[in-house]
């Protein structure tokens, strides 16, 4: 249970902020089916989270703990990088005639492996916890796909996330850098 809460805050966190959320956004505006899209966005998260939880389960054990440390302070230094660079989707998918569900999940799958998210639900799920790090991050990714869906592109896109940005990037960055030198016995 100790995975849980902070994988569903780090994903939160993560979300509100990066591409996959503005996809979201963007998909249920074209195909006007919100809670489709929300649903669907919200598979691929789980689909994303969970399989780096099954790679955390499997290497988790061969790490020693300031390893493991390490890792979740790797994991943090670069979700603070990542919530310096844009949150604009470079691809709005209308390519693709897939309809709403396969659309979002394959286009919300593929975004959410070069995100913030699942590199946080590796790092803790090496703990010994990776369901409980897989369910929390899935939940708080659906959670901001469901705002985003709803809310829709134009409102989305207009929502103040820049302070946000900043504000996480540097909470990030410093917890990062705690664990880190706690990890390397440095502190």
């Amino acid at each position: 249970m100790e995975a849980l809460v902070p994988a569903f805050l780090l994903a939160v966190l993560t979300q509100l902020c990066d591409k996959p959320a503005t996809l979201t956004a963007i998909l249920a505006d074209r195909y006007g089916r919100p809670l489709t899209v929300a649903i669907a966005a919200g598979l691929a998260h789980a689909a994303t989270n969970f399989a780096t939880g099954v790679g955390g389960s499997l290497i988790g054990p061969m790490m020693t703990p300031n390893a493991r440390a390490l890792l979740l302070a790797m994991a943090l230094i670069f979700g603070a990088l990542g919530s310096i660079g844009s949150n604009k989707v470079k691809d709005r998918l209308d390519g693709w005639k897939l309809g709403s569900i396969f659309t979002t999940f394959l286009g919300v799958l593929i975004l959410s492996f070069g995100e913030s998210t699942p590199f946080f639900t590796l790092a803790l799920s090496t703990s010994g916890q990776p369901w409980f790090a897989a369910a929390g991050a899935s939940i708080g990714a659906f959670g901001v796909a469901f705002v985003a869906a709803v809310l829709g592109e134009r409102i989305w896109r207009d929502a103040p996330f820049h302070w946000l940005r900043i504000l996480s990037g540097i909470a990030f960055m410093g917890a990062g850098i705690w664990i880190g030198l706690g990890a390397l016995r440095l502190t």
